[in-house]
């Protein structure tokens, strides 16, 4: 279901490099979690990743910009997206959306693909019609492996099951 809500949020996602509708679209404490919480190890590689509490829309387009700085984006296709209120209380002016899709970015460090699939969960207030939160979730082992140019990566799962490697 396309909602004004979903709108907005997809608008964003399209045009996340241009500050000036990134300023519209966002509320100036919106806080942006891209990827995870807290994880120092893959901050040292996509050094966006995080929680960004009450950071507002610089923090949102600058995640983009950086992310357009490692990677040439040859594909961002948005496959569904829903919105609608989670409460029954009319005096909740949140509308919450939740967008899923693909991305085939190349990194330019290498010039490896990687492509994965997508999911955005967002909060906009309808009074304002502003986003004022946004999560942004992808397959982040793969995008990280898009800069890895030699040798392989070996994860101990249990003791028992032994050994994977990429």
């Amino acid at each position: 279901m396309t909602t004004r809500a979903t709108n907005i949020v997809s608008k964003l996602l399209a045009n996340s490099t241009n500050l000036e509708l990134v300023k519209e679209l966002v509320a100036e404490d919106a806080t942006y979690i891209s990827l995870n919480y807290n994880n120092p190890e893959l901050k040292g590689i996509e050094p966006w990743c995080g929680n960004h509490n009450q950071a507002g829309p610089a923090t949102i387009h600058q995640t983009f910009v950086d992310v357009s700085r490692y990677w040439t984006i040859e594909k961002f296709d948005i496959h569904a997206s829903f919105g609608g209120s989670n409460t029954a209380d009319v005096s909740d002016r949140t509308e919450h959306v939740a967008i899923f899709g693909r991305f085939v970015y190349r990194s330019k460090s290498i010039g490896k693909l990687t492509d994965s699939p997508f999911a955005v969960w967002a909060k906009v207030d309808m009074a304002e019609g502003k986003l004022t939160y946004m999560q942004f979730m992808e397959d982040t082992p793969r995008s990280a492996n898009s800069f890895r140019s030699r040798g392989g990566l070996s994860i101990r799962v249990t003791r028992r099951v032994g050994r994977s490697s990429w």
